[in-house]
């Protein structure tokens, strides 16, 4: 596959993370965040086991657990905390700094060279996605700003760290490995923390399946492939594309309104994004040369 083609077959991942809010509230029952993160990593990580029958080996089993707390366990219980604590606008644009940590983050793990245009990108698309989902009356809580601060360093660095540690394996294993510990992590704390579910209606059931399937299983290992061949600084403006999705199927599907600020901010992340994308293009007269790959 091209460049091209690679970069947009990575960011159907952020797409589909886009109908993350709706599938949450129009499906699943509410009030079991714990739980409903459980039931979205561990069935899934459980049968991409059974269809690549490989478990890892050495050092690879504490390596996989770090990544599954980065990229999920730990990642989504901060997320939850500041979705709780803060109005979403708020938590979506404290969420938006990730690009901006995934690059400052590559430089001190990876070596990868700051570059201006890359900076301001993702600064750009900080402001993007406080136009499109913020609120002049929206409430600032300390521990919820601190949680979404937590979670946007913590997925930023499980990107980077999925870029860094690059098994002998499949993209397809590679994901199967980190669900399943993500999904193992989780597993007490939902014991312990929520209530059990109640009796799921067919919604439900369909809810749940999306949310393992495509929003877990499907997208995470689009998402993984994509860190492994184009590297974290590239993928990681993508994750932008989600909040716009987020709004364009609210408008659409729940009658929401859409703002021309908003419409500003939409254009503005997409910019973004296109920059980002352009400030990573390998140069024409090193676009041949082999990547060194991180030991």
């Amino acid at each position: 596959m091209s460049r091209t083609t690679n970069i947009l077959v990575t960011s159907l991942a952020p797409l589909f993370w886009g109908l993350t809010y709706i599938t949450t509230t129009e499906l699943l029952p509410q009030g079991y965040p714990l739980t409903v993160s459980l039931l979205r990593a561990l069935p899934a990580g459980l049968l991409l086991l059974i269809i690549v029958r490989r478990l890892p080996t050495g050092a690879w089993w504490w390596r996989v657990f770090v990544l599954g707390a980065l990229n999920f366990a730990v990642f989504w219980w901060l997320l939850f905390v500041s979705a709780y604590r803060l109005p979403g606008g708020v938590a979506a644009t404290v969420g938006a700094l990730q690009p901006l940590v995934v690059i400052m983050l590559s430089r001190l793990v990876l070596g990868s060279p700051l570059k201006r245009l890359a900076i301001g990108a993702a600064v750009a698309g900080i402001v993007g996605v406080a136009l499109l989902v913020l609120t002049p009356r929206a409430a600032l809580d300390p521990v919820g700003i601190a949680a979404g601060l937590a979670g946007a360093v913590c997925m930023a660095a499980g990107t980077v760290f999925t870029r860094y540690w690059q098994p002998p394996v499949s993209p397809l294993t590679f994901t199967a490995w980190q669900l399943t510990a993500g999904g193992i992590l989780l597993l007490p704390a939902a014991l312990l923390l929520e209530p059990s579910l109640p009796p799921l209606t067919a919604a439900n059931v369909a809810g749940f399946l999306y949310m393992g399937l495509i929003n877990a299983a499907l997208t995470y290992l689009l998402w993984f492939r994509g860190i492994g061949i184009l590297g974290a600084v590239t993928v990681g403006p993508l994750v932008l594309l989600s909040p716009v999705v987020a709004v364009i199927v609210g408008w659409i599907a729940l009658g929401q309104s859409l703002s021309p600020l908003q419409s500003a901010g939409i254009i503005l992340v997409l910019g973004s994004v296109w920059a980002g994308q352009r400030a990573q293009r390998p140069a024409p007269s090193a676009a041949g040369a082999a990547q060194p790959k991180p030991a």
